[in-house]
């Protein structure tokens, strides 16, 4: 399954990670370093067990962690309508 920003959501980099910001509402989201990873994996092709991986080896989570942390900030950016998939 591909994931993509929804149009209108914008993405850059900041010195700590990424930001998200939705032109429609003026309202943005700052994501560490782990949730870019996990952005950039998932809007760059990737799907939920890229991210996963990407989580695990370069950051020495354990595989169950990083795939709940996947899912849950996947669910959290549907939730608020940032990305399509």
């Amino acid at each position: 399954m591909t994931t993509a920003l929804r149009p209108g959501v914008l993405m850059t980099d900041t010195e700590y990670g990424i930001a998200l910001l939705d032109e429609e509402t003026g309202a943005y989201w700052t994501l560490n370093p782990t949730g870019a990873t996990i952005v950039r994996t998932l809007t760059g092709g990737g799907d939920v067990a890229a991210a996963t991986q990407a989580l695990v080896t370069d950051y020495g989570v354990d595989a169950t962690t990083a795939r709940t942390d996947v899912v849950e900030l996947l669910d959290a950016l549907r939730a608020a309508d940032l990305v399509r998939s």
